[in-house]
C-alpha cells in the first residue's frame, strides 16, 4: 500500500497532482481512516500540519509531496515534503510511487544548471571527470553517443565509481525493501547534464539489469 499526502501553493495545483497521481491507479480519499491495501492519495489544505502530526502520531506511513512553490506554512508540506515537484513532474513521480511487487531502480542523469533531484536517495558529482563538452567534435552529442560515452568510461576514475556504486545499491537495496521503499533513485549529476552525467547513468542501469528481482530504469533529465 502507497498514501501519498499533497500539498500545494494553490488549490488548482493541488487538484491538478491529485488529478495526476488518479491517472497513475491512485484511489482519491478526503481523510486518513479507511486506508487499506492499494495507493491511496489525499489532498490537504493551507499546509496541513496539523494533519501531518495526527498522521505520525498514529504511526501512518505516508510519502509527502508538495507540487509548486513555498506556501509559508510552519510545519506544512513544503517544509516537510520529500518530493517537491513542479508540473511537468507529477507524471513520473506518480508511476514512480505506486505500489511496486518487485524493486525498482531509476538510474537519473541530471544537470546542476537546472537543480538537482529531490527524490535521489543516492547523488554522485560527476563533474571531476574531464568533460567532454570542451571536446569540439563531441560538444553537440550527448552522453547516449558511443563517442561520448568512450571518452568518459576511458578515464579510469570512470570505471572505479560505477563499481563502487553498483556495490552500494546492490547492498542497500534489500535494506530499503525491509522499509517498504520499492524505488531507489541514484542520481549522477554534471554540469549541463548532457555528457558526464548520462553515461554513467547508463553504464550504472546496464550493470544493475544482471541483478536477478529487480527492475532498472535508465533517464536522461536534461539532454535536449
Amino acid at each position: 500500500m502507497t498514501l501519498v499526502i499533497v500539498g500545494a501553493s494553490s488549490e488548482q495545483r493541488m487538484q491538478n497532482a491529485i488529478s495526476a497521481f488518479e491517472s497513475a491507479g491512485f484511489r482519491r480519499i478526503t481523510e486518513l481512516d479507511g486506508v487499506t491495501e492499494g495507493d491511496f492519495v489525499l489532498g490537504i489544505s493551507d499546509g496541513g500540519a496539523e494533519l501531518l502530526r495526527e498522521a505520525d502520531r498514529r504511526a501512518i506511513k505516508y510519502v509527502l509531496v508538495h507540487d509548486g512553490e513555498d506556501d509559508r506554512h510552519a510545519g506544512g508540506t513544503f517544509e516537510r515534503a520529500h518530493h517537491r515537484i513542479e508540473a511537468a513532474q507529477r507524471d513520473e513521480l506518480a508511476h514512480h510511487l505506486r505500489s511496486r511487487a518487485r524493486p525498482l531502480v531509476t538510474c537519473l542523469a541530471f544537470g546542476y544548471k537546472n537543480g538537482p533531484p529531490a527524490e535521489a536517495a543516492l547523488l554522485i558529482d560527476a563533474r571531476f571527470l574531464d568533460n567532454p563538452y570542451w571536446v569540439l567534435e563531441l560538444r553537440p552529442l550527448s552522453g547516449r553517443d558511443p563517442a561520448v560515452a568512450d571518452y568518459v568510461m576511458k578515464q579510469p576514475a570512470a570505471g572505479r565509481l560505477i563499481d563502487d556504486v553498483h556495490r552500494i545499491v546492490r547492498d542497500l537495496l534489500p535494506l530499503y525493501r525491509e522499509k517498504g521503499r520499492m524505488h531507489l533513485v541514484v542520481a549522477f549529476g554534471c554540469t549541463g547534464g548532457q555528457h558526464r552525467s548520462v553515461v554513467l547513468a547508463s553504464k550504472l542501469a546496464e550493470r544493475l539489469r544482471d541483478i536477478e528481482g529487480i527492475d532498472v530504469d535508465f533517464v536522461s533529465r536534461d539532454v535536449d
